[in-house]
């Protein structure tokens, strides 16, 4: 029997993720085409986002089951035909609700794929191997999502939103064909017994923080709806957890925990999570919404910083596998949270220039610990709880960009509201500064216009509260940007106390080499 062909292996896994990865990219450019066509909310329309990410996220506990029960080949082919039919779905969508199926589709298909291409990294690479591995994988993991905003951006202003997805379907069938061809099944199949009790409390629970987290940025903390879906799905996690601790047969083994690098690197890569994705979101609104740039533009500035981390990451792999992840994760972490404090500092005048050298001199720093962390904690892993691993640091991962966006977005709105009512009381009749440069502008703005000085006035008034609001806006995303530094400021604390784990250590954790060579099953490749 021939062995596995890796390059081949590689080539059908990361089309797959970096096709799934870019579609979560690319619907929050069209959103105010598709409110504007379906003649919708942008409530209705951020649902179209929010169900993608709740099915993701929910769906992420139950594939360390599926991969134990279903051939690798027949579960990504299954994947990749669910994204593909979503696709479809969306790209002739009449409406939102079609829409809205398609993107669970969507969902469904990505739920199952990125864990199960980490779980088979894990198991066809040695540790000793892994970190150039995984960091070819991470070309697919950071480049797409920095590049679907530019793409999006591009072709929504060219053309129509439908493009977005209509290209996702040549791209799906191109991989579909290559697995066929190419993909052969890795892994020892276990037929574990469905916890579905389990798979109950991880769904309510996974779904009840992802959406309480997700309207908060939109309602608030206190709103009642925030607040119950919290508190439910706190309740639900807390018995989820107490099942699969008491189940011979876990949905999700929790006692990966019990690793104490995995645990540590989960957190550390959780609140890098945080800092990135709540990044991403700040910095467009500050683009678009305050300076004006175009979504192209938006896009383009954060083109050379996607082109550096997909240059970057099999050099950081290869580093990680010679230097090991500890010395990686504090130079990228001291270069991320100076450059997010950076960004705190932003102004009204601040040059387009400036904030491109500073989002990818931040993305460098990305680029040396998004796999490099994920991998240490991975590698301590034994090689049978490897997809449980893989699931469980995918789901902190995933709820941690939600809390991060939630979070930020959330300080952004509270404390842009603080700064206006400081703005307030300084702009006061009771200041005779303030009301004499006040009559100066009525009057200069009346005449310039060539209107009654009462008209000027209101003018003025309108100037004034305009001004207000945007420095308002402008210094609450600053404060959010210093919430996102605390968090890497966090991490690279953690990251000093990251070790290398012992060849001969991982040795005894992982399967041996004849157990290893049993559990890749090969078949026979149609050349």
């Amino acid at each position: 029997m021939e062995p596995i062909h890796v390059g081949r292996t590689l080539a059908v896994l990361l089309l797959g993720a970096f096709i799934s990865i870019l579609n979560q990219t690319l619907i929050n450019i069209a959103l105010p085409h598709l409110m504007t066509d379906f003649n919708m909310s942008a409530t209705t329309a951020q649902w179209l986002s929010t169900a993608y990410m709740l099915v993701n996220g929910v769906l992420i506990p139950i594939t360390a089951y599926l991969i134990a029960t279903y051939r690798t080949r027949s579960l990504f082919l299954a994947a990749m035909g669910f994204f593909t039919v979503g696709s479809i779905v969306c790209a002739i969508s009449p409406g939102f609700s079609v829409m809205m199926i398609g993107r669970v589709m969507q969902a469904i298909g990505a739920g199952i794929l990125m864990p199960l291409v980490m779980s088979v990294f894990l198991t066809i690479f040695p540790p000793e191997r892994r970190g150039a591995a995984m960091g070819t994988m991470g070309i697919a993991m950071i480049f797409a999502p920095a590049v679907g905003p530019t793409l999006a951006g591009w072709i929504v202003e060219n053309y129509t939103w439908r493009i977005l997805f209509i290209m996702m379907v040549p791209l799906g069938l191109i991989d579909i064909v290559l697995a066929l061809k190419w993909l052969r099944s890795v892994g020892k199949l276990t037929f574990p017994k469905f916890d579905t009790w389990g798979a109950v409390t991880s769904t309510l629970g996974f779904g009840g923080l992802l959406y309480g987290f997700s309207e908060a940025g939109s309602h608030g903390w206190g709103s009642l709806t925030v607040v119950g879906f919290l508190v439910v799905g706190a309740i639900f996690i807390a018995l989820f957890v107490w099942r699969e601790l008491s189940v011979d047969e876990p949905l999700l083994e929790l006692r990966v925990f019990n690793y104490n690098i995995f645990t540590l690197t989960t957190i550390i890569g959780s609140a890098i999570n945080l800092t990135m994705f709540g990044g991403m979101i700040l910095l467009p609104i500050y683009l678009q919404n305050i300076r004006g740039f175009t979504p192209l533009q938006a896009g383009l500035l954060m083109l050379p910083g996607a082109l550096l981390m997909g240059v970057m990451s099999p050099i950081s792999g290869a580093l990680f596998d010679r230097i090991g992840a500890r010395p990686l994760a504090i130079i990228g972490l001291v270069i991320t949270a100076v450059s997010t404090w950076e960004f705190s500092r932003l102004t009204s005048d601040t040059t387009y220039a400036h904030m491109l050298t500073l989002y990818t001199v931040r993305s460098f720093g990305m680029s040396f610990m998004m796999m490099t962390v994920q991998t240490a904690g991975l590698n301590q892993v034994p090689l049978q709880l490897g997809s449980h691993a893989t699931a469980m640091s995918n789901t902190m991962r995933q709820i941690a960009g939600s809390i991060g966006t939630a979070l930020l977005v959330t300080v952004m709105s509270t404390r842009s509201t603080v700064h206006m009512g400081d703005y307030a009381n300084v702009i006061s009749v009771a200041n005779p500064q303030i009301v004499s440069s006040f009559q100066e502008l009525a009057g200069a703005l009346a005449g310039a216009a060539g209107i009654p000085a009462q008209a000027g006035q209101a003018l003025a008034v309108q100037t004034v509260y305009g001004l207000a609001m945007r420095e308002s806006t402008i210094n609450g995303i600053n404060d959010a940007f210093l919430v996102a530094t605390i968090f890497a400021l966090i991490a690279l604390f953690l990251s000093f106390f990251i070790k290398k784990v012992k060849k001969d250590k991982v040795e005894v954790l992982q399967q041996p080499p004849a157990q290893l060579e049993e559990a890749i099953e090969l078949e026979p490749v149609k050349t």
